[in-house]
């Protein structure tokens, strides 16, 4: 693939993208502690590594964007970029966490190697030129409700302000309540346009809201969705992985376990040849 820019699809000094060896974004969902993190990032870097794949640590301080206002959102700002430090020198691998507003851009860019936009906020101007302006690579989530279309327009207003290294990841469309869908076609258009693409494989398996209270999903799909996505061309593989799925502070029904995490990675190895 040509990237878009002539970027080359340098994440950092050590790890570019690459059709030759996928790249793979895994964490937990949320940054419940240090240790769960620690663990999470010990197991998929050795899997990364045996299987020949490029491995990114990610995982979210702050779930600012959650179905219920009574429900855990992480350790915060202050003590998640520690952790996220801890990660990075620890494990030696790039680090990846979302922001929700400019000043949390600002301040992420100190520590990781991506920032990432959430869905919800994708068209967020004022963000999106903080993240530009951070210089670190920007991950922008398609929101549910945004085309392909809509989406490659906000990488090129990031790339217009000046930071051409942007990934764009396609995370499934809603049509109509509590479900969604994914459209392979996206992932073909946002390609075809240059920019890096990434396919979230968890949270595509979401049923927004239809948890009474919280979100519901399919785990049971993940796998078959991730081989469709790299059957059809993605340059990064995005999915949340913990020890303990079922027992997780937030997406407990599409977050993986380590097993699931390692048949889907092993299945992509095969299919790759």
């Amino acid at each position: 693939m040509t990237y878009k820019h002539s970027w080359a699809g340098r994440l950092n000094e050590k790890l570019s993208l690459s059709p030759k060896a996928l790249t793979i974004i895994a964490g937990p969902c949320m940054f419940e502690s240090k240790e769960l993190g620690f663990e999470v990032a010990t197991r998929m870097k050795a899997l990364c590594t045996e299987l020949g794949f490029n491995y990114v640590f990610k995982s979210s301080y702050d779930k600012a964007n959650r179905t219920s206002g009574n429900t855990a959102r992480g350790p915060g700002l202050e003590k998640g970029l520690e952790w996220l430090a801890d990660v990075r020198k620890q494990f030696n691998v790039p680090v990846l966490t979302d922001v929700h507003t400019p000043g949390q851009a600002r301040e992420a860019a100190e520590v990781v190697d991506i920032v990432q936009v959430p869905a919800f906020l994708c068209d967020q101007k004022d963000l999106l030129k903080a993240c530009a302006a951070s210089g670190k690579t920007v991950q922008i989530k398609k929101g549910q409700h945004t085309s392909p279309e809509q989406l490659i327009a906000c990488a090129d207003f990031i790339a217009a302000e000046g930071n051409p290294k942007v990934l764009l990841c396609e995370r499934g469309s809603s049509f109509g309540y509590n479900n969604l869908v994914v459209d392979y076609r996206n992932l073909v258009l946002m390609r075809r346009s240059g920019y890096a693409t990434v396919f979230d494989g968890t949270h595509a398996a979401q049923l927004p809201g239809a948890g009474s209270g919280q979100s519901s999903g399919l785990r049971d799909m993940v796998p078959s969705l991730c081989a469709a996505a790299f059957a059809v061309g993605i340059d990064a593989l995005f999915m949340e992985v913990h020890t303990q799925p079922e027992k997780a502070l937030s997406d407990a029904s599409t977050q993986v376990d380590f097993s699931t995490a390692e048949s889907i990675l092993r299945r992509l190895k095969a299919l790759a040849g």
